[in-house]
C-alpha cells in the first residue's frame, strides 16, 4: 500500500522549488502524473498554493532526498507516521446528501421486516433520529405517500454486517428476555406468480 503525503500538491510544489529531484521522482511520491509535476514547474497549474515542507512536517528526511537526488532512479519513501489516524466505529454514521431521501425507505423496511430491532439500533444503523422513526411507523411523515421499503443495504444506507450485527443482538435480547422472535416477512410483492 502506497501512502500518499499530506497535501501532495503543495508537497510538490516545495519539491520543485527546493530540490533537484526529477519530475518522475516527485511525481511518484505525490502520486500525481509527471506531466502534472511539469506543469506546475511551468507555473501553469497550483498558482498561489504554498509550498508544504515535507522535511519539516517528517514526511522525509533530507538524507532521503539527496539520495534520490544523486539517483534519478531512486524513489522517495516517506517516513511511517507516529500517529496513525483512528476511524469512528461508534455512532451514527454520516449519510450522503443524495442518499438523504432514502432514509424513510430504509427506516420503513427495517420496521416492516425486523419489528424486533429496537429505535436506537435503527438510530445508529441508518444515521437518523427517534423522531423521523416515529413519523416513518404513524405515517405521519412529510413524505409518507412516496415512501416505499426498500433494503437499506441496497441502497448504501448500512452494510450487510453492521445489519446482521443488529438483527442478532436484537433477537439475543429478545432471547434473554423469554420472548418469541419474529419470523422474517416474505415480501409478497417481490415474487410473480404466473397463472397459465
Amino acid at each position: 500500500m502506497t501512502t500518499l503525503p499530506l497535501m501532495p500538491k503543495a508537497t510538490a510544489v516545495w519539491l520543485i522549488e527546493k530540490t533537484a529531484l526529477s519530475f518522475e521522482q516527485i511525481a511518484a511520491f505525490c502520486g500525481m502524473h509527471p506531466l502534472e509535476v511539469q506543469a506546475i514547474a511551468d507555473g501553469e497549474v497550483a498558482h498561489g498554493i504554498v509550498g508544504y515542507d515535507p522535511i519539516a512536517n517528517h514526511q522525509l528526511k533530507q538524507e532521503e532526498i539527496q539520495r534520490c537526488e544523486k539517483d534519478p532512479n531512486a524513489r522517495l519513501k516517506i517516513l511511517p507516521t507516529n500517529n496513525p489516524v483512528r476511524r469512528r466505529s461508534k455512532g451514527a454514521r454520516y449519510t450522503p446528501v443524495a442518499k438523504r431521501h432514502d432514509r424513510p425507505d430504509g427506516i420503513a423496511f427495517l420496521l416492516r421486516n425486523y419489528p424486533q430491532l429496537s429505535d436506537q439500533q435503527i438510530v445508529k444503523l441508518l444515521g437518523t433520529t427517534k423522531d423521523t422513526i416515529a413519523k416513518v411507523r404513524n405515517k405521519q411523515h412529510w413524505n409518507t405517500p412516496n415512501i416505499k421499503p426498500r433494503d437499506p443495504v441496497t441502497v448504501g444506507l448500512c452494510s450487510q454486517t453492521d445489519l446482521n450485527a443488529a438483527v442478532h443482538e436484537a433477537n439475543m435480547r429478545l432471547e434473554r428476555e423469554g420472548q418469541e422472535i419474529p419470523a422474517p416477512v416474505t415480501d409478497v410483492e417481490s415474487f410473480s406468480i404466473s397463472e397459465e
